[in-house]
This record gives C-alpha cells, sequence and structure tokens, in this order.
C-alpha cells in the first residue's frame, strides 16, 4: 500500500464522520428552530391573529389586496383554524424524530441513518414539485442538499452492510 492510499483510508472515516456530525447538527438546528416556531405560535393561538396582521400590514403602509399581504392575510386566517392539540401533537412529533435523528447520526448509530435516509426521501417529491413549479436558487439549494443527505446515508447504510 503506497503512502497517498494510507493517507486517503486515514482520512476517509474522518471525513465520513465530520459529514454525519454536520448533518446531526442541521437535523438538531432544524428540531430547535421547529421548538421556537411552535412556542412563537401556540403564543398567537389565543389572540386574533388576522387583525395582528392586518396591523402590521397597515404599519408598513402596505396594501392588503397585494400579493405578499394577502399570502400573510391568508395563512394568518388558516392559524386560525388550526386546532392547538393537533399542533402540538404534530410538534412535538416533528421535533422528537429531528433531535432523535441527530442524537443518533452524531453517535454514528444505523437507526439513524436509516430515519435520515427516510425522512429525507419523504421531502423529495415535493422538493421537486416545488422547483419545478415555482424555479429558484434557494429551491434548487435544499433539493439538492437533501438529496445529498438521503444519497450519502443510503451509501452509509450500503458501507454498513458490506
Amino acid at each position: 500500500m503506497t503512502d497517498s492510499q494510507r493517507t486517503t483510508t486515514a482520512i476517509h472515516p474522518l471525513a465520513r464522520r465530520r459529514t454525519l456530525r454536520a448533518i446531526a447538527i442541521f437535523e438538531a438546528v432544524k428540531g430547535i428552530a421547529a421548538l421556537a416556531l411552535m412556542v412563537g405560535v401556540l403564543d398567537l393561538i389565543h389572540r386574533d391573529i388576522r387583525h395582528l396582521a392586518m396591523e402590521l400590514i397597515g404599519h408598513f403602509g402596505l396594501n392588503p389586496d397585494a400579493h405578499y399581504p394577502a399570502i400573510l392575510l391568508q395563512y394568518a386566517t388558516m392559524l386560525s383554524d388550526i386546532n392547538p392539540a393537533s399542533l402540538v401533537l404534530l410538534g412535538v412529533v416533528y421535533i422528537t424524530v429531528r433531535l432523535s435523528e441527530a442524537y443518533g447520526l452524531w453517535n454514528d448509530r444505523a437507526w439513524a441513518e436509516w430515519l435520515a435516509a427516510l425522512s429525507g426521501a419523504l421531502y423529495i417529491p415535493f422538493e421537486l414539485h416545488h422547483l419545478l413549479y415555482r424555479p429558484s436558487l434557494i429551491n434548487a439549494a435544499v433539493l439538492a442538499s437533501n438529496a445529498f443527505v438521503v444519497g450519502f446515508m443510503t451509501y452509509q447504510l450500503w458501507r454498513r452492510r458490506h
């Protein structure tokens, strides 16, 4: 074995571990962001969200019939109609999955690689549809990063098996 082959095989496990840990950090950040979002949304549940949105639009002197203010009002109306118990349940499940996945990936667990591959693969058709109908660099980057994670996790699982 040459020196360059030894260096490549010595670096490869380190690069693999760093990639797993980077993905674990990303998943943990998504879980913590979801927790913060859920707390913020729950704080708004007992308020007239549509009224708050109208005040915000008026504060900035925007036309409520314009595209983005109308979208804000649409989501404010939707949020008012949501059952808080369902929202909490959905949020807790999502946060638990993301933080569990992060823990497992950080500790190099096979179950976490399965979870990351499967949960990431679920989003790909939606991201692809979104990119096709609303092409943008951000949508392309989200799809590419998710495809990378799914591909890397699939490779990890294949590597464990062989």
